[in-house]
């Protein structure tokens, strides 16, 4: 399921790009992609995470605070990936001792094939495998790979959707790797300049019966008014679904987000919590 629905995410890229020239080359040099949240200098925190490394392991974010961290969502069934990760190997090896830590997260189906490629490629930073939740946190995957820069103080600085010319990773990596643990890079420049703020989400979000809403401080009440509410309007996408359906069955939809949020504030302003 997990490869149908980036698989899904991948050809709605390639449509909206424009596509001919991207489908031709997609698995030479796929279109790419960079979100910056630099429009307002308020770099998101990288949200944590908890995962059973390949090699049984526990992987969590939070114990690589003070090191930059390129985080790879990544398959070994994507081509663009692939090409990729010889890249992450030597930038681990070039610039680990100077506090760099790239963390791969597969989205493959099952942990056979990332394990025997894992092994045969030998590779030099952790891989897991990646769970709803973790990409649900980080904005949603939607593509392969995308990959996200952090910094020392724990910021999402670029988010990077699609595979990056050579450099482009080390020119952002050298520029976050000179800060200070737990300093904000206020001049950070990324290496391919994008406009769109960097999208992620909280575990109340993620946990939550009405997904992308954090409805942990309603009271019983409220939260069965809210799904009543939500159950029996039409989400404006056009899915044909209701707003409470669209939010369960595609957590990327903005416009059944949108029309939860507000109806969310609707009932909190009627009824204070």
């Amino acid at each position: 399921m997990k490869k149908k629905r980036v698989l899904l995410g991948v050809i709605l890229g390639i449509i909206v790009a424009g596509g001919l020239y991207v489908a031709n080359r997609f698995w030479i040099a796929p279109a790419a992609t960079t979100l910056s949240a630099q429009t307002d200098g308020a770099y998101p925190m990288a949200p944590n995470f908890k995962l059973a490394s390949l090699t049984g392991q526990t992987l969590s974010l939070s114990n690589f605070r003070g090191k930059v961290v390129i985080l790879d969502f990544w398959a070994t069934w994507c081509g663009p990936c692939r090409l990729e990760i010889p890249e992450f190997e030597d930038l681990q090896r070039k610039y680990g001792p100077q506090g760099l830590q790239v963390i791969g997260i597969s989205e493959d189906d099952s942990a056979a094939p990332v394990r025997q490629f894992y092994q045969q490629f030998k590779m030099n930073y952790p891989v897991a495998m990646a769970t709803d939740k973790v990409g649900m946190l980080y904005g949603g995957i939607f593509g392969l790979p995308t990959s996200f820069v952090i910094g020392r103080d724990g910021r999402i600085y670029a988010k990077h959707i699609g595979a990056m010319s050579e450099g482009v990773f080390e020119r952002e990596v050298r520029q976050l790797l000179a800060a200070r643990p737990n300093q904000m890079v206020t001049n950070f420049a990324p290496a391919v300049p994008g406009s769109e703020n960097i999208s992620v989400e909280t575990p109340a979000e993620v946990n939550s019966p009405v997904p992308g809403v954090d409805v942990s401080k309603l009271t019983p009440t409220q939260l069965t008014e809210l799904k009543k509410t939500l159950s029996s309007e039409h989400c404006a996408c056009g899915c044909g679904y209701t707003v409470m359906q669209c939010r369960q069955v595609d957590g990327g939809c903005a416009t059944s987000l949108k029309m939860a949020r507000e109806a969310m504030a609707k009932l909190t302003q009627k009824t204070p919590i």
